[in-house]
Formats: C-alpha cells, sequence, structure tokens
C-alpha cells in the first residue's frame, strides 16, 4: 500500500500526517503506545488485529501524525468512499493544549474531501461536552439518534454512543447506511 503524506503549514507548526504500514517501524510503536494510553481498553482493537489491518486492509488508514518530523499523535481513519469513518484520534499528552488537534481535523479536512464520521461520548459529563464541543468547533455536528459502539472483544458490552459528522450528509436519510458500513467493516458485525 502507498503511504500517504500530507503536510499543512502555519506559524505555529508543520503537520505531517503519515500513513503507517509497516508494523515493525518505529513509527508504529509510537502510536501503538499512543493508542493503549489515550483510550480505555474497551475503545481498541487487540494489537494483533491493528497489526493486521496496518497492513493489508486497504479501507483502513493508521497513520502517525508529526510536528516538524517529531510525533505528536495518531489519527486512524476508514475509507469508505462516500464518507471516511475516524476511529481514533488522539494527540501525546505531553503536546496537547497547544492546538494540535484543530490543525489535525484542518488538514484532514483539506486532504479528504468527503464527509467524515466520528464517535463520541454521550454528552452526560464535563469532559464529555468539552469533547463535543471541541469537534463542533471544528465544524462537526452531533447527530441525536442512538448509537451504540459494537464491542472490540467478546464478552465486552455495546457502548452508548453518539455519532458526529462533519460535511453534507443527512442524519435522516444516512445514520442506518452509516452506521451499518461502520458495524460492518470495522467491528465486524451486522447488528
Amino acid at each position: 500500500m502507498k503511504s500517504r503524506i500530507f503536510v499543512i503549514k502555519n506559524n505555529i507548526a508543520m503537520i505531517t500526517i503519515q500513513r503507517i504500514t509497516d508494523t515493525g517501524s518505529e513509527e508504529y510503536r509510537f502510536m501503538e503506545g499512543l493508542m493503549t494510553q489515550a483510550f480505555p481498553r474497551e475503545e481498541y482493537r487487540e494489537p494483533e488485529e491493528l497489526r493486521a489491518f496496518t497492513e493489508k486492509n486497504r479501507m483502513f488508514y493508521n497513520n502517525l501524525v508529526c510536528d516538524e518530523g517529531r510525533p505528536v499523535g495518531l489519527f486512524t481513519y476508514w475509507d469508505f468512499g462516500t464518507f471516511h469513518y475516524v476511529e481514533h484520534f488522539a494527540i501525546a499528552p505531553e503536546m496537547r493544549n497547544r492546538g494540535y488537534g484543530k490543525l489535525v481535523l484542518d488538514a484532514v479536512k483539506d486532504m479528504i474531501k468527503t464527509p467524515l464520521v466520528l464517535e463520541v461520548e454521550l454528552p452526560e459529563d464535563d469532559i464529555a461536552r468539552r469533547r463535543i464541543g471541541f469537534y463542533e468547533r471544528c465544524g462537526f455536528i452531533l447527530w441525536e439518534s442512538d448509537y451504540r459502539q459494537p464491542p472490540y472483544r467478546k464478552g465486552d458490552d455495546f457502548l452508548p454512543l453518539r455519532l458526529m459528522v462533519c460535511g453534507e450528509l443527512d442524519e435522516a436519510a444516512s445514520f442506518d447506511t452509516v452506521r451499518r458500513k461502520i458495524y460492518e467493516n470495522v467491528y465486524g458485525c451486522d447488528e
């Protein structure tokens, strides 16, 4: 698979978003470490499955985010043709609150011309509301339809979440199609 590199420069940083396909690389080790640090275990797949998707799944893009060559985050997404599903997005803890999140989303919106879809926690606590607010400031709209994230591991429960969308997707017309594509391809289920 060909690596995709996207660069955005401004007066704050020079952001590079580069696809990782070699799971033996230093870049992959950084990404995997950040994934397990930034997300609870129930919100990411087993390392062996992530490695297989990274190396072999043409729809899955595992990306390293760098600032002038220095790794600062990760951004994984799925290309479903009519929309892209953002599975994971994290900035390294020591690099947070420096504007990287907005820079990366701006770069991704420039790079990907179809609507972006992502999952967020229900707006039931301050942290979840702040995260939703961040995405809204970046152009995303919170869909109100009930959505449950399928479990990554057998025996785990579905997580009640919401979808957020940036781009031209109508919730009433598209929710079922979007949910079905995510369920089938990302989580391997058809519920």
